[in-house]
């Protein structure tokens, strides 16, 4: 049943509540936050749904919308679900496909003493005892059949029995981690079949197909060492996924590996430059969609491919412009619909006509608020690095900037530290809010960033203090060569690797700047080796364990790139941000740097939010951070009188 909407596009808040200039945290936590979810069954229509926080809730309420592929007024829908098919259910709707959790390992003290009923403890003999922001509680995600039967799932059958293993993969998989075969023969899914340590290690999964009729499983992908992720059959039965080549590292280049039950092909490994970062098979399934970093943005490409044939594979793009395509939602005829953003603009859908790439806009959301909010003037600069290289630099103004005038400016360190620095548009890191409170933004792409060449990309690893953070300087000092910057007035904020950044560089700066901004940054590399959840990051990246001294490269990273060996030239105001329940970079981290900066006397803020993990999810709690963060650059950078 739909309700038909008042007005032709979805205005989630009147007019009048947006009647200032520019962009605020209040506002910013107004604009609703659209959701590709997929083509109606005939084609005609797109299923999206829109959230909007809901800060007394303290939480984010969404409704579904029906729209026209060619654009029109959206319909609400209380059950899209409907309109849409089911990639559960096989292709003759004689079986469901679900997931849910399975207890297989006792870990509280009560599974091993039922009589202590109020003990809370937990029990461990090996790693990958806790993952991003959860406890293993001795239950495991495994993929259910189940027979239908009268329009219901019955007789319901675990395909995975008795396996410590998760799939959905933990702790990000979804659905998108099982898939039928198109005869519906059989079932493929992806898991890493390893545990403890070696779970803790490795970030080897593989994709097994299971049969229907004997209930045998077979690896599909037994001596492919690295991430094998997000099966996806096309019509005629060919099998794609994304592959990465190397065992332990996590930011590999990720190709599309197509499998016709012969052959393997890799239709992306000519490129260099490009690490796919997600794909759909086209409708006919003689080509493949996919998103991929490129210079600064994402972009849409298409790629096809020639089965047996001897046809060459080419890729090609799409898109392109100062915009990123950041996911597919689905296909109809020779339209796509994409979601897209841009430094100014949150997600909304769009169309994309594919015989000449042309993109239509699709969902209005938030044209209201943004017809009265100033827009940020975007610059791309290419910047000299020391070791003589060409670095794209994103610059952002503030909306009513003037080159007469002095401006605060502020160094973003991107996270990572291998994902790239693109048109992205975030709710609490947002470019356009730093720009619309005053301050110019510099964001370098520098080394450790995709869509540079894969050389670009991989010069991190193993040196997060060395050339990278030479990158950022060389971004900063050449905006600050600029009259329009403050020299006087420079901040640097970042989170994740961007937090380890602010860190570093409080340093090692030689007092280029007056303010630093960290947020789930790691301060001492050693403690965060023996706390993290996901050892093969540090295994990578750092090059092995601290405790290795035959190990030269570990042994340079622990001491010449570790921050808290550099805290002793720390001498400038900082605030450190952290997340409770982030294991991946523990509390301590934050903890560590707030107690050293206190301890020296530094004027210093720590902003603790215990429910939050890497992120912060509550409206509540993301509103008190950009509070603070405007209230301590305000202290720290303020304007002249």
């Amino acid at each position: 049943m739909y309700k038909k909407l008042v007005a032709p596009v979805l205005l989630l808040v009147s007019f009048s509540v947006f009647s200032q200039n520019h962009l605020t945290p209040e506002l910013l936590w107004k604009l609703g936050r659209v959701s590709g979810m997929g083509v109606s069954k005939d084609g005609k229509y797109v299923v999206c749904s829109v959230g909007t926080p809901d800060m007394e809730a303290n939480k984010i309420k969404r409704k579904s919308y029906v729209i026209p592929i060619t654009g029109g007024t959206p319909v609400e829908t209380a059950n899209p679900d409907s309109l849409l098919n089911d990639k559960n259910i096989s292709p003759d709707g004689s079986y469901l496909l679900s997931n849910k959790e399975v207890k297989l390992k006792n870990v509280f003290g009560s599974d091993f003493y039922p009589e202590l009923t109020k003990t809370n403890t937990y029990i461990y003999d090996n790693l990958n005892n806790r993952h991003w922001d959860t406890w293993e509680d001795g239950k495991y995600d495994h993929v259910f059949l189940s027979k239908i039967t009268d329009g219901k799932p019955a007789d319901e059958k675990d395909i995975m029995p008795g396996e410590p293993y998760d799939c959905p993969q933990k702790p990000f998989g979804g659905d998108e981690d099982y898939v039928w075969s198109p005869d519906g023969k059989y079932i493929v899914y992806c898991t890493k079949k390893k545990f403890g340590v070696d779970y803790a290690k490795s970030t080897n999964t593989d994709l097994y197909q299971y049969n229907i009729a004997t209930g045998e499983t077979k690896n599909l992908t037994a001596g492919m060492m690295g991430y094998d992720q997000n099966p996806q059959f096309n019509k005629q039965g060919a099998l794609a996924w994304l592959s990465m080549k190397r065992d332990g590292f996590e930011a590999d280049k990720q190709d599309i590996i197509v499998s016709n039950g012969i052959t393997k092909m890799n239709l992306t490994a000519s490129r260099d430059d490009i690490h796919v970062e997600g794909y759909r098979w086209s409708n006919d399934g003689r080509e493949i969609y996919f998103w991929a970093p490129i210079n600064g943005t994402l972009q849409l490409f298409v790629v096809n491919y020639p089965g047996l044939t001897k046809m060459a594979v080419i890729v090609r793009q799409l898109t392109k412009g100062d915009f990123d395509i950041n996911n597919i939602i689905g296909q109809s005829g020779n339209t796509l619909v994409v979601s897209r953003t841009d430094m100014n603009h949150a997600a909304e859908l769009y169309t994309v006509s594919l015989p000449d790439g042309n993109i239509t806009q699709l969902t209005h959301v938030n044209d209201a608020a943004y017809k009265s909010i100033g827009m940020c003037r975007t610059e791309r600069r290419w910047v000299q690095t020391t070791d003589n290289k060409k670095m794209l630099v994103w610059v952002v103004y503030p909306p009513d900037f003037d080159a007469t005038k002095k401006y605060p400016t502020l160094l973003y360190c991107q996270g990572g530290p291998q994902s790239p620095l693109t048109q992205f548009y975030s709710f609490r890191w947002n470019l356009q809010l730093m720009a619309s409170n005053g301050y110019i933004v510099v964001a370098p792409n520098r080394r450790g960033m995709p869509g540079h060449g894969t050389k670009w990309n991989e010069d991190i690893s193993k040196d997060h203090g060395g050339q990278a953070i030479r990158d950022y300087f060389s971004a900063i000092d050449a905006l600050a060569k600029e009259k329009f910057v403050d020299k006087n007035r420079l901040g640097c904020v970042g989170a994740s690797y961007g937090g380890y950044s602010v860190f570093m560089i409080a340093g090692v700066h030689n007092n280029r700047f007056k303010s630093f901004i960290a947020h789930d940054g790691i301060f001492d590399m050693r403690s965060m080796y023996g706390s993290t959840e996901e050892i093969w990051f540090p295994d990578w990246d750092y090059g092995g364990a601290y405790w290795d001294k035959k190990n030269a490269v570990a042994m340079r990273t622990y001491s010449q790139q570790n921050p808290v060996n550099f805290v002793e030239k720390w001498n400038t105001p900082i605030m450190v941000i952290h997340g409770g329940k982030d294991y991946r970079v523990p509390a301590e981290q934050g903890m560590q740097a707030f107690q050293a900066a206190q301890l020296k006397g530094i004027k210093s803020r720590f902003l603790y939010l215990p429910e939050e993990n890497h992120w912060v999810l509550a409206p509540q709690n993301g509103l008190v951070w950009q509070r603070e963060f405007y209230k301590w650059l305000g202290e720290t950078l303020p304007e002249k009188k």
